[in-house]
């Protein structure tokens, strides 16, 4: 069967905003590293809009509470942005009343929780209100991301998906897992257990990887492991992010995003649309607990 990599639109599931130049500065990146500069929705499209990407969902990249306020305000100003993934403490005495206050805004999608800021979801599930603070979010009809997925990690959301079956779990970053040898066996069998969970999801980003001789372009490289999580997940639940710009540190947009196409390109079309279009908005916002459904 002939490859045909996929042409039509896309949403790209996964971004990262940021302005250093704010009065306040930010957390992340910090001051040295090469992405320490404005990345803002003008930015991003001045790189993605020439793809075919018409949506895009942005991913807080900061812990400061204040900072999903800046976050919303940012995406307001384009109507592409289709909303954006928060950062939320569940263990914070705020958290309650943060999350209603976002509640009531449309393009407040979910939060976000896992191995940044160090955090521990394995540990921190098991102190008194965690779990609490999550069924709440679930209850607003929102999801949770994951973040920088290893064993300890994909145990953790085991846990979580046993204690609350209710909440969507979207796992990010599967394909640049970082797994121990010793420890591929077991973290193998405890993601086909997450996959059997119908309210998990895989985000397919950061897909490239680096070799000695810098991006590694064959996709063969890439076809097991991919071929592993699609088997594991199917095409309702796996879909595309981009990991814009933290990607440019392996290469520009338009590399990473045409890599990933050609390890696409060998799915049917229709499956081709499911995860680079449809699969995002209909794993993010269900049903709009926000207004008419």
């Amino acid at each position: 069967m002939p490859l045909t990599p996929y042409s039509g639109p896309i949403i790209d599931s996964h971004l990262h905003l940021f302005d250093p130049h704010r009065p306040q500065g930010i957390p992340w990146p910090e001051p040295g590293n090469r992405l320490y500069a404005a990345h803002l929705p003008a930015d991003y499209w001045a790189v993605a809009g020439q793809h075919n990407v018409v949506g895009a969902i942005a991913v807080e990249a900061s812990p400061w509470r204040d900072d999903n306020r800046w976050l919303l305000d940012a995406l307001r100003s384009d109507p592409r942005m289709l909303g954006f993934v928060g950062n939320l403490d569940p263990l914070h005495a705020s958290f309650a009343n943060d999350l209603d206050a976002l509640a009531g805004e449309p393009l407040f999608l979910g939060l976000r929780y896992g191995n940044l800021w160090d955090r521990d979801l394995l540990l921190d599930q098991t102190r008194p209100g965690f779990l609490d603070g999550l069924r709440q979010l679930a209850a607003t009809g929102r999801s949770l991301d994951s973040a920088n997925p290893d064993p300890r990690l994909i145990k953790g959301l085991l846990h979580l998906s046993d204690a609350l079956p209710e909440l969507r779990i979207i796992v990010d970053h599967l394909p640049n897992a970082q797994v121990p040898a010793a420890q591929e066996a077991a973290f193998n069998a405890d993601l086909l257990r997450l996959a059997e969970r119908p309210n998990v999801f895989a985000k397919l980003a950061e897909i490239p990887q680096l070799g000695p001789q810098g991006l590694i372009t064959d996709t063969a490289f890439y076809n097991d492991r991919l071929a592993v999580l699609w088997e594991a997940f199917g095409e309702d639940r796996c879909f595309f992010g981009s990991d814009w710009p933290n990607s440019d540190h392996l290469a520009d947009f338009a590399t990473t995003l045409g890599l990933v196409k050609r390890c696409m390109a060998g799915k049917p079309e229709a499956k081709q649309a499911k995860f680079f279009l449809h699969n995002a908005v209909r794993i993010y916002t269900p049903t709009p607990p926000h207004g008419d459904h």
